[in-house]
Order: structure tokens, then sequence, then C-alpha cells
């Protein structure tokens, strides 16, 4: 076993991979950039090494000076995690022409599976399914266009290179694929460095279904059951499961039979993720699954086949990467209960998931559950990389357990300081056809606004964060009885006006002080009292009218983050009021939803365009971002240009006044 590995990743997969490291006796070195100096991977590691700025392409898709580094520190082999250079050949050939071990497959294995049509040609060779479409070499956009009414609509247009639904859009006529293959191609030039793509079949009702396998490099391949990856928005994966519901015992056979198969016809050695598309038009059946594509690398679900299998995948690649056989053999593997993962994002549901950025100001995670994570209260979510919290994962001994447990893991995470989407995935869990077991990709678009929406703030959530703006749970809490008289009068009830900021909204509450710890809070016409009982720093419990509930309330600075009654709400005091509104489209004004680069403006001073019309393109947080126009009118003025990078808030383009149009 290696005494000593590099991890050329950041955050939460830095952060799994240690903890095994560390559990087998293994000394870590990780890498950090100029925005993860104090980044909790590098706390954790033994070791860390500086490998360039903030943007990615200049330290963790810098390839020399990942190498170089694991030759300073004296490591033995490197672990790349999964994400960045976990799929690029031209590393693994670096990093073992250094001398070095790559834990992961052979850099002839990455390329077989690392374009879609060419894999998909091999695999058709090894008797493995492939999806309807075109996945040849040809790519003027004429000849595709052919090619999708040849298909049928709708089609779907998919980077050949890379994955998680970068490069990848749906067309449902022929009059948008010129529009949607343009699109498609820069996002996949931009993400990957290859814009080429190809055509495939549109299924209607499918379900993302795929098979963990190992090989060991002696010959030796099994697979680990399936993951159920449907739950999705945007092609990209929202909560798995482990197994996939409605699986009989027949078709996990054919399903795992075909991945060890795709794995086998490339000589596969470590981790790696067979992914299927199976039409559930009718059901789950044998005749009805096909492969899309190979991920060569561990990822980021494993953690429910981990749940369900009692094993340690990192663990495997360390230990086949070494140079020993596999644990086990496929008869010695079984399934125990089920698991879910949730992925908790800083990002917006209500705003089409916009990511969000800014400092993590309240960071608890729930208990009974596996959360893995790379973030801890007090950091900071750049626009640099994924935006991603925690992975939330919960395992039963059967599916509705697994799932109850899920949803009221979700419903206890206390994230404050930005904008996340657990409220939205505790929802997810309750949708009666995913609690049923009834998945496919369509089911989120299929549910509609309700699942998008916040509900709400109470008013029991208005008044706490009131006595918190004004620092009355401060009071509560001091040891001194004469500093708890911070309300005190001697005749009568003394009341004062809080200020809040919710929503871009400014609200006026007045607290009247009624007694010790005993609070009257009137706001909109409607009056709220209250009582605060055991108030232990943030938390404390609520009684309204005899009704006794815990809160949770953290204050940071001007910002204030109320917990109550299942769900999240954000405030801020008066000085901060006007700060929290739309950054996007509104008005007359275009601006930047969030720190990016433009890549496309489509009008010129003095264009007249259409509400609605796309003008400006930006890429920000890996993903691409049309801006369009916010009302029909002439463009007054386009201060920004092809290639800048613009800050949140910047403005991209003007309309001349209504009145002047």
């Amino acid at each position: 076993m290696f005494r000593k590995i590099l991890i050329a990743n950041r955050g939460e997969i830095a952060c799994r991979i240690i903890r095994t490291a560390r559990r087998m006796g293994v000394a870590t070195v990780a890498v950090y950039s100029d925005a993860d100096r104090a980044a909790l991977h590098v706390g954790m590691a033994d070791e860390a090494i500086r490998i360039g700025p903030a943007e990615a392409a200049k330290s963790y898709l810098n390839g020399p000076a990942i190498i170089e580094a694991a030759k300073a520190s004296g490591a033995e082999a490197v672990h790349p995690g999964y994400g960045f250079l976990s799929e690029n050949p031209d590393f693994v050939e670096a990093v073992e022409t250094a001398r070095l071990v790559f834990i992961g497959p052979s850099a002839n294995a990455i390329r077989a599976m690392g374009l879609k049509d060419a894999a998909k040609a091999l695999m058709e060779k090894a008797g493995v399914p492939v999806v309807p479409g075109y996945h040849g070499h040809r790519q003027e956009a004429a000849f595709l266009a052919g090619e999708a009414v040849a298909i049928g609509y709708p089609v779907l247009i998919k980077a050949r290179a890379g994955g998680g639904g970068k490069g990848m859009r749906r067309v449902d006529d022929p009059t948008d694929f010129s529009a949607a293959l343009d699109s498609a191609r820069r996002e996949a030039e931009s993400a990957f460095g290859d814009g080429r793509v190809l055509v495939e079949k549109y299924m209607a009702k499918p379900r993302h279904i795929e098979v963990q396998v190992f090989g060991d490099g002696h010959g030796d391949v099994v697979h680990l059951f399936e993951r159920d990856c449907s739950l999705q928005r945007r092609h990209q994966k929202v909560i798995e499961e482990a197994p996939a519901p409605g699986m009989t015992a027949e078709m996990r056979a054919a399903m795992g039979a075909a991945a060890v198969r795709a794995a086998a016809a490339i000589g596969y050695s470590g981790a790696g993720t067979v992914e299927f598309i199976a039409d559930v038009s009718e059901g789950l059946r044998q005749d009805r699954f096909y492969f899309m594509e190979m991920n060569t690398r561990l990822q980021v679900e494993h953690p429910v086949t981990e749940a369900i299998t009692g094993l340690d995948l990192v663990e495997w690649q360390l230990r086949v990467a070494a140079g020993e056989p596999l644990p086990k053999r496929q008869e010695e593997l079984a399934i125990d209960g089920w698991a879910f993962e949730a992925r908790l994002y800083a990002e917006n549901p209500a705003r089409d998931f916009l990511p969000a950025t800014g400092r993590l100001s309240v960071f608890d995670v729930p208990e009974g559950v596996r959360v893995d994570s790379g973030v801890q209260a007090g950091d900071v979510i750049t626009p640099y990389y994924d935006p991603m919290i925690a992975k939330v994962i919960a395992h039963g001994r059967d599916r509705a357990e697994a799932l109850a447990r899920l949803e009221g893991a979700l419903r206890q995470c206390r994230v404050g300081g930005l904008v996340t989407n657990a409220g939205f995935l505790a929802r997810l869990c309750r949708l009666p056809a995913f609690a049923a077991g009834d998945v496919d990709t369509g089911l989120i678009g299929r549910a509609g606004e309700s699942l998008l929406a916040e509900p709400d703030a109470s008013e029991e959530a208005f008044a706490l964060a009131a006595l918190s703006a004004l620092g009355f749970l401060e009071a509560a809490t001091e040891p001194d009885p004469w500093g708890r008289l911070r309300g005190f009068r001697l005749w009568g009830e003394a009341a004062r006006t809080a200020f809040l900021d919710h929503g871009g909204v400014e609200h006026a509450l007045r607290v009247t002080i009624r007694g010790k710890e005993n609070f009257r809070v009137e706001h909109n016409g409607l009056a709220t009292d209250l009582r605060l009982h055991s108030i232990d720093g943030s938390s404390l419990q609520v009684d309204v009218d005899g009704h006794i509930l815990p809160a949770t309330v953290h204050r940071d600075r001007s910002a204030i983050a109320v917990f109550f009654g299942g769900h999240g709400h954000a405030f801020a005091t008066a000085e901060e009021a006007g700060h929290h509104g739309e950054a996007a489209a509104g008005g007359d004004r275009l601006s930047a939803p969030m720190p990016g680069l433009v890549r496309i403006v489509a009008a010129e001073q003095g264009a007249r365009v259409a509400r609605g019309e796309p003008l400006v393109t930006m890429e920000a947080m890996k993903m691409e971002l049309v801006l369009a126009a916010p009302r029909d009118g002439v463009v007054a003025a386009v201060p920004v240009a092809v290639g800048d990078q613009v800050a949140e808030g910047a403005l991209l383009l003007a309309l001349e006044p209504e009145e002047a149009t």
C-alpha cells in the first residue's frame, strides 16, 4: 500500500478521499488555489501545496503544477478525485512519465470512453445496446439537421466529450435545431475544449440508471449493482438512489452483465460507471435499456452504493492501484437496504436554479445521516467552482424508511448567508410520484412551480427576525441580570421598531416588551404574541399561544437567518435593505445575475429588440446563462464586450426609456 498520495482535487471530493486514506494509514497531500487557501480540505490533509490562482484553468487543471507538487512532497501516487483532470488521458500519461501511480484507469481506457460517438461504436461491437441516433464524425450543421429529421423529433444534441449535462440540448422542432446546435457547441467547447456533438432520439419517458463497475488489472471485473439517477433538472442529477425502484432480479442481472462487458471490452481497471438510459413508457423492460456513456472515474453519487454494499470504494481504488486484486468476487456482493443522496447546492430554484455566491454564515448538518462536505461555516462560496455545499446521504431498511430519513435531514439543514436548494429537495421527497418510485427524467419539469417557490415567511419567523435585529435574543442570554433589562421601563410597556429587508421588500415591525422573554410583534396589521424559552446560543423554544416549537436564529453582521417550522428564511437589517432584490433583467436594464464571462452580445446600440429576445449570453459557474430583453424597446447602451469578466450586478445592456421608444 502507498505511504503517501497527492489528491488532485478540492472541496468535498478531497475531504472524502482524505478520510479513507487516514483510516488506512496513508498520508495525504492536498493542493489548493489562492481561493482555497483556508479551505477545509487544506486543513484536513497532512500537508498542502499551492498550485496557482483561483481560476481552475490555472490551478486545478494545471497538470504540470500538480505533478511537480506530487514529486516535491514525496507522494507515490496521484488520486484525481472526480471532475477536473480525472478523465484526462494526457494527465494520466504525464503522471506515469513522472514515475508516479495514477489512481484510476489507464489512459487508453479513458480515451476509449472519453468520446461518446467512439464509445458507442465500441459498445455496439461488444454487444451492448446503444441509443438510436447519429454517432458519426460529420459535423456540418445541415447534415446534422438532416440526421435529426431522419431520427425523428424530439431529439437530443449531446457533446461528444464530457458530461454533467454540459453541451446538451433537447430540440422539439426543426426550426429550433440551428440555434440549439450553436448553443450546445459553445457550451461544449467552453467546458471540454471540444465543440463536436452527436444527435440522438429523445425518449418521452426515460430513466437514467447507472451501474457501478470495478476492474483490478488482473482480468477481473465486477459490478456493484445499480443506481437510479432519474431525478434531474437541466440534465443534471438532483437526488440519486440505490437500488433502482422497480428493478427485477432478471433486469439487474442483464444490466450488470452489459456493464461488465463494457468495462471488460477496454481492459478496465479501477472504479467506473456505465450509464444506461431506459425507456419506461411501458415500465422497466430488459429490451428497452441502452448504453449512454461510461464515466471512467468515481462518481459524485458513489456513497449510495457504499451504503447498500457496506464497502468503501475509495479503499478499493487505493488497493487496486497498488496492485492488489479486487477485495470481493461478484458472488460475494449483496444489497442491504436502500439509500438516497441529495445534492445540497448554493442555488436559487425560484430563479431557474441560478447559482449563488457569498459567505456561508451558518452550516449545521443534520444527525443520523452521512454528510459529505468540503465547506464549513465562515467559508465563501466563490464563482470559480461548483456551488455544491454538501451531499446528504440517508440509508434505511427499505425505500420508504430511507426516503423519510432523507426528507427529515433536509428539513433539519441549517444553512444561512446565501440561498440554497434545501427546501426544494425536501419538497421533492414529498412528491407523491417520487415517493411511489414512479420516476423518470421529466418528473421535476412536470411537477411545476409548486416545487420551486419557497413558502412565505410566517409571522413567527418575522417576529424572531425582528427580536434578533433589536438585540433581544442576545439580551436573553446575558448572564448579568442588569444586562437583561434592555427593554425595562418603570411605568408601562416599552416598544421599539425593527426595519427588515426580506426578499427585496422592506418591512417595519413594532416590538413591545411585555415581560421577561415575553413580546408582542405587530406587522402588516397582525399581532403575534410569543414567549421565549430555553435559549441556548442560537437555539431556542418559542411559545405561541401554548404551542411550543423549536427555532434557530443566526445573526451575522446585518444578515439574519431564521429556521422555524421546518423552513429557513433570510432577512437583513435596515442598513442592508434594498440590496437583496433581483440582479438580472428588469425594467430598462439587463444586469449580471452573478459574476461571469460575457460570451455573446447579440445587440448593438440603437437596435430595436423584442421582449424575450436573447441579448447577452454569460458563462458562470460551469453553466451558460442567456439573458433576454425585459421588454420591447431600443438599445441605449451596451457597456460590455465579448470576453469581459463582469461582477454580479454589472450593467450589461440598457434600453432607452419607454417614452423615448
